[in-house]
């Protein structure tokens, strides 16, 4: 008896390995993933500007790291004792204003080089619904707390998202031809939209990601983490306290059937590997000058040896 309805999920024809240079950007969920992958020692970078949840906002940041377009004073301003940026995460802002632009554009510069050298760039899109700064007339990536009143709130069209993912792709393609994207709708509701525009929300996201495989198969993989919680768990019991966010079983759960559909299994035995040394280090012994926890280092470093012998960017 099958108390569940699977989604069926192609295996991906670019397979991540551990040659493969990653880029995860868009929404929490896309922080979800890139702990996984930071957890079994890939080499990916996640968020370098703090989490993005629209579509256009996303696009906004690639062209200034594509094209190396620095910050200046007239990107930032103050407010709550802060320096902030309309364009990223409020987990970058900063005290010192010259610090603060300086960190950004460094930002620039390190993402550029990850983006040039990556084979795979995944990209999680949260929401439809942006907020539009009244007075510069830019929609903007955070809100920073600057009161309501300060911005219109809209629903971006299919259309208008089709044509940032393409634009988005196209940039990337400009220094780095040969990487692979990646698409996923994050399965996180945005409720205070409400339950029905969140709902219309995802189905333009959704809507705009299939449209634009289907003018760049051959470049662009879809994986439905969206469908995955929705659908095929679609339980209360695989969210968080809020109803909102997927728990920490429906993160593995969607990651289990990510690495089996997205990760090469040549790779496999490695990342078991790595986890058992990570589960490993996690140990507390009860006496740490016993002979046996002494011999049982000694087995762990061997492992690690072995393991940054083969693959020199491992660190743990």
């Amino acid at each position: 008896m099958n108390f569940t309805t699977k989604i069926p999920i192609s295996n991906s024809n670019n397979p991540i390995d551990y040659n493969s240079k990653i880029v995860s950007l868009g929404s929490c969920f896309a922080e979800n993933i890139g702990e996984k992958f930071d957890y079994f020692k890939f080499q990916n970078t996640t968020n370098p500007f703090g989490i993005i949840f629209n579509p256009v906002s996303l696009e906004k940041l690639i062209f200034r790291i594509i094209h190396q377009h620095y910050f200046t004073e007239k990107d930032v301003f103050y407010h709550n004792v802060c320096w902030h940026s309309f364009e990223v995460h409020s987990d970058l802002s900063h005290k010192n204003k010259d610090i603060f632009i300086e960190n950004l554009n460094q930002i620039i510069k390190s993402t550029n080089q990850q983006i040039n050298e990556s084979k795979h760039i995944i990209i999680t899109l949260g929401t439809s619904w942006v907020y539009r700064n009244i007075e510069t007339n830019q929609i903007v990536a955070n809100c920073h707390k600057v009161p309501q009143k300060n911005f219109t709130k809209e629903l971006l069209s299919v259309e208008t998202i089709q044509k940032s993912i393409e634009n988005t792709i196209r940039l990337i393609h400009s220094i780095n031809k040969e990487v692979k994207f990646i698409f996923t709708v994050s399965p996180v509701r945005h409720i205070k939209d409400g339950f029905v525009e969140n709902n219309v929300s995802k189905s333009h996201l959704l809507s705009a990601i299939f449209a634009t495989i289907n003018l760049q198969p051959s470049t662009i993989n879809y994986f439905p983490s969206y469908e995955i919680l929705l659908d095929e768990l679609r339980d209360y019991r695989f969210y968080a306290p809020d109803m909102l966010h997927p728990n920490q079983t429906a993160i593995d759960y969607i990651w289990e059937r990510f690495s089996l559909t997205q990760v090469s299994d040549k790779v496999f035995s490695i990342m078991e590997e790595v986890d058992s040394i990570q589960k490993a280090l996690l140990h507390r012994p009860f006496n740490p000058n016993s002979e046996s926890h002494q011999q049982f280092l000694i087995k762990i470093q061997d492992k690690i040896t072995k393991l940054v012998a083969e693959y020199p960017f491992v660190k743990f």
